[in-house]
C-alpha cells in the first residue's frame, strides 16, 4: 500500500474515532494536513475552537502565529505537516487527560511512521510529555533531543508565546535553530 493511501486511512480512522468521550463533544476531529513528504512535522497539544469548527490543524491566533514562524525560516505549511497529540478539543481548551493522550497516540506514532519526517519539533509541555516524556520545555527548548531512534526538537507551544511575549523571542531564536537542523 503506498503512504498516500496510508496516511488517508489513518485520517479517516481519527474522524469516526469513539475511543474516548472528547468524540462526543466536538465538531469535527482534527486529523493534521501537510505534505506526506515533509522532512519536518509539528505536532501541538490538542485542537481549539477554530480548529474543532474548521477540522484543521493550527487555524487560529496561534497557527497564525506557527504559520508566520515556519515562513521566517523559509518553509510553507504546504512543505512541513501539522497534527496535535489529541485529534479532538478538550471541552474549555481544558488540558487533555492521560486516557485521552493514550487513545491517540496510536494515531500520531502511525502519521510519524509513515510520513517519516527527518525532525519532529514538539510544541510545547503536553506534546513533549506526551511524545518523549518528562522535560520542563523550559530547560528543552532549542535542542534536538533523541528517542525511539528519531529527532525531536523542543520549543514553546504558540498560545504560549502569544500569552507571554518573552517566550515568543525564545520560540523564534528555537525556529532558527532549527532551520539549522533540517538545511
Amino acid at each position: 500500500m503506498n503512504r498516500d493511501r496510508e496516511l488517508a486511512i489513518v485520517h479517516q480512522e481519527i474522524l469516526d474515532c469513539t475511543k474516548c468521550p472528547l468524540h462526543v463533544s466536538r465538531t469535527n476531529a482534527v486529523p493534521g494536513e501537510g505534505s506526506i513528504n515533509a522532512q519536518v512535522m509539528f505536532v501541538g497539544e490538542a485542537p481549539g475552537v477554530k480548529e474543532d469548527e474548521s477540522g484543521r490543524p493550527f487555524v487560529g491566533r496561534s497557527g497564525n502565529l506557527l504559520t508566520d514562524m515556519i515562513a521566517e525560516i523559509g518553509l510553507s505549511r504546504d512543505e512541513v505537516f501539522i497534527t496535535s497529540v489529541l485529534k479532538s478539543r478538550p471541552p474549555n481548551n481544558r488540558t487533555p487527560r492521560k486516557n485521552e493522550i493514550e487513545a491517540c497516540k496510536p494515531y500520531l506514532h502511525r502519521q510519524i511512521d509513515i510520513i517519516g519526517p527527518k525532525i519532529i519539533v514538539l510544541l510545547g509541555g503536553v506534546a513533549v510529555s506526551s511524545v518523549i516524556g518528562p522535560l520542563k520545555v523550559s530547560e528543552a527548548h532549542g535542542r534536538v533531543h533523541e528517542a525511539e531512534g528519531r529527532k525531536f526538537f523542543i520549543t514553546y507551544h504558540p498560545g504560549a508565546a502569544l500569552r507571554f511575549p518573552r517566550l515568543r523571542d525564545e520560540m523564534r531564536k528555537d525556529f532558527w535553530t532549527l532551520k539549522r537542523e533540517f538545511d
